[in-house]
């Protein structure tokens, strides 16, 4: 084993490799039936005979740093690993159109890989984000099925992701089509100045101009079909084939991951139909950190599933992280059994028995919006847990507290809150935060959620929140925010019918949200006593 393939897995904390020898075969060539070839890299151990193949399909460079690790650690433990470069991207064929050639394409490579005399037959993948998302559209389809599959901090779909409560995620989306739109480029943007300013550009349609000075198509795309009951994505979403799915299945997520939400319903689908499928949470976002557990974790449902070492089997089903516990934990399923709902009423604070308070008003300003801090971002280091004092202070939000907790409160689960609001143009988005503030009085967030409104009159908003796992300690008060917005994490509401990508003009809108005996507005909290 070469000195730098040894430090990398010491680093690591990889047990020493079993094949410290590999050897490579670059560009291979895999035509598809439409005659566009895409090229692949080959690792395997030096000297080896038919293998099954680990593949990892990527829109990022077959040859960027964090693929060629990941590929490297598999190669030196015995793996034959293939990294394929996806439609449209550096050295393959053809025009990259995210998300949408990947189960044709991804099932003509696996055609491809199990008529090679180098490949026993057996095909598993690998990858997270993006490269998970390609094993989705992969895996319900394969016939004969695929040997294994590990996912780390992605989902069967990304639409509900890019319109979060039917918002447009305008920071993820425009940080990474600035991503993809300069692959060609030496220094790519990640979150420079530029694409920070770029937030503020309206129409958001046009925000890539501003962002890298010239059109690109993801943006373009999201920004065009955020209108309810469009159809543009149904051919990306792979959800519906979740349950039937029958390869063996590992997952990797974080509390701070952009995409926790849609790898838990996975993960839920594919438990409740008894197929093999672990899941593990940790205090993560969309970061190294994830990329690290997830790494250790495909190393040994890999070597469980390829090499036969069943040790790798004997845990349970879900592990997850007890965020300001500092333990994990392990439970049958999600969401743990042990968990009970239990409402938290807004009144002239927060309590536990039903409120019964004059309505709470704010006044949301599309130019001035209600700024975001922290939640799950891909930005590094501006996400996750932040102090959220400024933002309380603002006179455009709504800040209701509880009393001291006499005890820990542990929480485990999916968050909801039912909120009924009233806003002065029929239209509006509704953000909902939780938040921890420590016996010094700093408030951090824990999870959040937001609606778009789009009703005259009193509506009852049923809003989905980050799932969590959370103790708030004893001494510290829950904290919930209400507003009309977090900017940039999520567009700017209008307030009028124009459509997100193409809005200009704007109208202050002012909310109103009820929390009296018949309007008992309220968070749904899965308090988990064991």
């Amino acid at each position: 084993m070469t000195a730098p393939g040894r430090l990398v897995d010491r680093l690591l904390g990889l047990p020493e490799p079993a094949s410290p020898h590999a050897e490579s075969a670059r560009d291979l060539r895999v035509p598809m039936p439409d005659g566009v070839v895409l090229v692949a890299d080959l690792y395997r151990p030096r000297g080896a005979g038919p293998l099954p193949v680990v593949l990892m399909r990527t829109p990022y460079g077959k040859r960027q740093a964090v693929v060629r690790l990941f590929a490297g650690v598999l190669a030196r433990r015995g793996f034959q690993v293939v990294v394929q470069d996806v439609r449209g991207v550096f050295g393959s064929g053809g025009e990259f159109h995210a998300f949408h050639d990947e189960k044709d394409d991804g099932l003509a490579t696996l055609k491809w890989l199990r008529a090679q005399p180098w490949c026993d037959g057996r095909v598993a993948m690998v990858g997270a984000s993006y490269l998970g998302f390609t094993e989705w559209a992969v895996a319900p389809y394969a016939d004969p099925p695929l040997a294994a599959m590990g996912l780390g901090i992605t989902s069967s779909e990304f639409a509900s992701s890019f319109y979060p409560g039917g918002a447009l995620a305008l920071h993820n989306t425009l940080v990474w089509s600035s991503l993809m739109g300069t692959q060609d480029e030496r220094r790519r943007p990640f979150h420079n100045r530029r694409v920070r300013h770029a937030m503020r550009h309206l129409p958001v349609g046009e925000a890539d101009l501003a962002a890298i000075g010239r059109p690109e198509s993801f943006l373009r795309e999201v920004a065009s079909h955020a209108g309810p009951g469009d159809d543009f994505w149904k051919g990306t979403d792979h959800s519906a084939a979740v349950p039937a799915t029958t390869t063996p299945t590992t997952m990797v997520t974080g509390w701070w991951d952009l995409f926790l939400r849609g790898q838990l319903r996975d993960f839920a689908a594919m438990h409740a139909e008894g197929r093999q499928v672990r899941i593990t949470i940790g205090p993560w976002g969309h970061d190294a950190k994830a990329l690290r557990a997830t790494l250790h974790d495909q190393v040994s449902w890999l070597n469980a599933h390829l090499n036969g070492d069943q040790a790798q089997l004997r845990r349970a089903p879900v592990r997850l992280h007890l965020q300001q516990a500092n333990t994990w934990l392990d439970f049958g399923q999600w969401p743990p059994p042990e968990t009970r709902p239990t409402p938290l009423y807004l009144s002239r604070g927060l309590v536990w028995d039903e409120a019964d308070a004059d309505p709470a008003t704010f006044t949301y300003d599309p130019f001035d919006p209600t700024p975001n801090v922290g939640g799950p971002l891909l930005s590094p280091g501006k996400g996750k847990q932040r102090d959220n004092g400024p933002l309380e202070r603002r006179d455009d939000v709504v800040v209701l507290t509880g009393a001291p907790l006499t005890e820990d409160l542990d929480v485990i689960g999916p968050v909801s809150a039912t909120i009924h609001v009233r806003t002065s143009t029929g239209r509006g988005d509704l953000f909902v935060r939780l938040c921890d503030v420590d016996r010094s009085g700093v408030s951090r967030n824990v999870t959040d959620g937001i609606l778009r409104l789009t009703s005259t009159g009193t509506v009852r908003a049923e809003i989905e929140m980050h799932p969590t796992a959370y103790r708030f300690r004893r001494g510290h008060r829950l904290r919930v925010m209400l507003a009309g917005g977090a900017f940039p994490r999520f567009a700017r509401n209008h307030g009028t019918p124009e459509p997100a990508g193409q809005a200009v003009a704007a109208r202050r809108t002012r909310f109103e949200v009820f929390r009296d005996a018949d309007h008992p507005s309220a968070l749904h909290l899965p308090v988990w006593r064991p």
